[in-house]
């Protein structure tokens, strides 16, 4: 059973930077695609990053140059950096692996 558990998230000044990791256990995360996804209070659920093997990563619009999407082969775990950050960038986010498999979610809150 694949398992994703995410952690990094806090609160941050406006201009902070935070990194989340995701933990992968049951699976390699360099066996399929990864990404991070975010969900804003009365917001629906939208794609942040993913990660395919090979391939460029690919970015939301709102976060290019800002974020960064890697991967650990190592320690099984893939990571987002964020820097600049906005207080619209406020949201719980989850880490996502292709087949659906969903983390918990880590709270991010950009504020003063």
């Amino acid at each position: 059973q694949v398992q994703l558990v995410e952690s990094g998230g806090g609160l941050v000044q406006p201009g902070g930077s935070l990194r989340l990791s995701c933990a992968v256990s049951g699976s390699s995360v360099s066996a399929g695609t990864m990404g991070w996804y975010r969900q804003a209070p009365g917001k629906q659920r939208e794609l942040v990053a993913t990660l395919v093997v090979g391939a460029i990563p690919n970015y939301a619009e709102f976060v290019k140059g800002r974020f960064t999407i890697s991967r650990d082969n190592a320690k099984n775990t893939v990571y987002l950096q964020m820097n600049s950050l906005k207080p619209e960038d406020t949201g719980v986010y989850f880490c996502w692996r292709s087949a659906g498999t969903w983390g918990q979610g880590t709270q991010v809150t950009v504020a003063e």
